[in-house]
Parts: C-alpha cells; sequence; structure tokens
C-alpha cells in the first residue's frame, strides 16, 4: 500500500482519496442506500482526484457531473469523468432542478461560505432528490486536518483539538470546520428540504487494517457496532441526508 504525501493544498483543502479502500467502498453503499444512483443524474459537490465519480460511472450511471476549486484536481479526475468543472461550491455553473442526487463528502468544512454551498446544492438539485453530504463531526477525538502552531502548519493527526472552546479550537485549527448534530443540521434551516436521516459513522482505518490485520478488523467492527449505540456521538463524521419537497402551487 502506497503512502502519499500530503500536497500543497492539505491545509485548506483537506487531502482527496487516492486509492479506492473498504472505507471508500462502505460510503459508497451508503450512498447507494440514501440516494438514487441507477442511471441517475449525479452530481459530486467537491470531487478532488475523481475517485467517487469513477466508482459511479462505472457501476451505477454515466451520467455523472463533477467540480472541484482545484484546477489540477479536476484535470486528473477529467481522466474518467469527462464533465468535471473547475467552479466554486457557492456559486454552481449549473441550473436549477437538474440532479437526481448530489454527493458532498468531506468538502462543506472546506469551503468559504457553507451556507452558501449548501443553498446552491440545494439550488441545482430536483424536487424529491437527495443530497448525501459527509462531514467531520466536532466530537471526534482527532483532528485530522493538522494544526497550526506559531504560524506553522504541522499535517496529521492531533488529539483534542476539537474539544476546546471555539476561541482556542478555531486559532488551532482555523483551516478547517468541524460540526455539532445542530450545527450541520442548521445549515438547511429555510431551504425547501426535509431531513430524511441523519447519524454518525466511524471510518474505515484502512491503514490500520493494512498494517495490524488481525486487531485492525476488530477494532473497525467493534466501532461500527458503536454506531448503533449513543457512543456514536465520538464517531469521525455526520451522515446527513436530505431531500428536496416540491414546492408548494
Amino acid at each position: 500500500m502506497s503512502v502519499h504525501q500530503p500536497s500543497n493544498l492539505a491545509a485548506a483543502r483537506g487531502e482527496p482519496s487516492y486509492v479506492w479502500r473498504d472505507g471508500q467502498e462502505r460510503r459508497l453503499r451508503m450512498i447507494g442506500h440514501w440516494g438514487e444512483l441507477h442511471g441517475a443524474l449525479v452530481l459530486e459537490a467537491g470531487c478532488g482526484l475523481g475517485t467517487y465519480t469513477s466508482q459511479i460511472r462505472r457501476r451505477f450511471s454515466d451520467t455523472v457531473e463533477a467540480f472541484d476549486l482545484e484546477f489540477d484536481r479536476v484535470q486528473t479526475a477529467r481522466q474518467d469523468t469527462p464533465h468535471a468543472l473547475v467552479a466554486a461550491a457557492e456559486t454552481l455553473p449549473y441550473r436549477a432542478n437538474l440532479f437526481d442526487t448530489i454527493l458532498s463528502n468531506e468538502v462543506i468544512e472546506h469551503v468559504s461560505d457553507d451556507r452558501q454551498a449548501v443553498a446552491e446544492m440545494v439550488r441545482v438539485l430536483k424536487p424529491g432528490g437527495r443530497i448525501v453530504l459527509f462531514c467531520p463531526n466536532r466530537w471526534y477525538p482527532v483532528e485530522q486536518h493538522g494544526h497550526y502552531w506559531k504560524g506553522q502548519y504541522h499535517f496529521g493527526n492531533t488529539p483534542l483539538i476539537n474539544y476546546l472552546p471555539d476561541r482556542w479550537r478555531n486559532r488551532l485549527a482555523p483551516h478547517v470546520r468541524t460540526y455539532t448534530a445542530g450545527q450541520v443540521r442548521r445549515l438547511f434551516d429555510g431551504l425547501p428540504v426535509k431531513i430524511v436521516y441523519h447519524s454518525r459513522i466511524f471510518g474505515g482505518y484502512d491503514n490500520i487494517v493494512y498494517r495490524f490485520p488481525h486487531l485492525g478488523r476488530w477494532l473497525r467492527n467493534f466501532l461500527y457496532v458503536l454506531e448503533r449505540t449513543p457512543f456514536r456521538v465520538l464517531a469521525l463524521s455526520h451522515l446527513l441526508v436530505v431531500e428536496k419537497i416540491e414546492p408548494s402551487r
């Protein structure tokens, strides 16, 4: 298993999925469970290198659109997703009421204006269509996007930063948001949607499984069991599914 060095965009944009492993496969199953993929018009909002869009195109639908803010990442995504565009999440270049399903996978925490980005996703979603959104959980014990200390960015996992009060947490990690349950749901306040499902999920921990197969699988399965208990409050990410409602006549 190759180990990728952090890119020069790691602080501002996070690191995209470089390889397809069990963690990504599990999220794709969740996307397919909560959103329509077969023959659907799908948008990935913030596609990175196009890892998810490539899998969706190969397995479910060739009508997949994607965008990312970074040109180099879009160029890579276009190798398998021709319609990938360079665009900002706050001003999407798509008409209203277009997509059946929109995927936003660990992106909303990096955009300049998360409420405007959410409003744009809702605008371009068809009535009856769904947004499947993953984003960081405030109460996960580790901040995975690195931190700043004395003006220097340090890539990697940092324990307990997100447990600090906002004024301290945001000095150490000003480059990335993290959300409580109420905060992520409030992003959709006032928009024509209903919340279909909201939970928290743990990661795939594929690196641990690779290095310590038996221990890693036991740990991963144990954490997946915790998702069905109140201990899911400590999980890695929110999984929020919203559906656009029909306009009233």
